[in-house]
């Protein structure tokens, strides 16, 4: 049985009066897709920036290993996010950069590597997600698939033991969406790295995830967790049945 990598225990997250979520818990194992999965405005977003570290828990837990993250110091945290390659919802690259320089610009901050051995790396990571060829071209020359692509590489820059996914499907067709999957399954299959991913898109999630979690929009909380194929043979409440067969009260996008 594979260990766990990521640990989130009792986590209640809000923004003053507001509760987003509340007593959320769950573990990643190493290795895994695991989903972040439910309809808009549930958190998923926001569960994910908590998890690396971007928003403050207002109670609760996320551990690495054996180790807090959420209440290390700085300096610990810092060291812990090294481990963390994120590609955000729209990419996020630099435009006054090219490919090549915004890939290799995470190693020219946190490394001590000399500037050729930044490039070969940078090239290295742009050939794993097929943009071999693009090294030199600005973000607004591609396709959003293809900055997808390119804040993948990114993401990938220091070898990170996890990857996390903010909707990486959104703004994609389908057939660029598959593709995206495929290279999903090929880094967890080739590199090992354990996977998290926030998803509303179906066809992704049952491609994709061998665990997920599914946040409930009125609840604010988890109401179900397993591979979200044996979710939807037997849902264990309407909600996960609606949102898995966009049915019922068709909680979507």
């Amino acid at each position: 049985m594979s260990e766990a990598h990521i640990t989130v225990d009792d986590l209640s997250l809000g923004y003053g009066s507001y509760v987003v979520m509340h007593d959320v818990s769950f573990t990643v194992k190493r290795g895994d897709v695991f989903v972040i999965m439910g309809g808009s405005g549930t958190g998923k977003s926001t569960l994910l920036k908590a998890m690396i570290g971007l928003v403050e828990p207002v109670a609760g837990d996320v551990s690495y290993g054996t180790e807090s993250f959420t209440h290390a110091d700085r300096t610990r945290r810092d060291e812990l996010a090294r481990q963390f390659g994120v590609l955000f919802q729209f990419g996020a690259l630099w435009s006054s950069l090219t490919l090549v320089e915004n890939v290799a610009l995470p190693m020219e901050e946190l490394t001590s590597l000399d500037r050729r051995e930044i490039r070969e790396l940078a090239e290295l990571k742009l050939e794993l997600v097929g943009l071999a060829g693009f090294r030199d071209f600005y973000p607004d020359q591609l396709s959003g698939g293809m900055q997808k692509r390119a804040g993948l590489a990114r993401a990938m820059a220091l070898d990170p033991e996890i990857l996390f996914f903010d909707e990486p499907s959104s703004g994609l067709d389908p057939v660029t969406a598959r593709r995206l999957d495929d290279l999903i399954l090929e880094l967890r299959d080739s590199l090992r790295t354990t996977i998290v991913v926030v998803s509303h898109d179906l066809a992704s999630i049952f491609t994709i995830a061998n665990d997920c979690i599914f946040l409930d929009r009125d609840l604010k909380t988890v109401t179900a967790r397993g591979d979200p194929k044996q979710l939807l043979e037997q849902p264990p409440n309407p909600q996960i049945r609606a949102f898995l067969t966009r049915t019922a009260d068709k909680e979507g996008p």
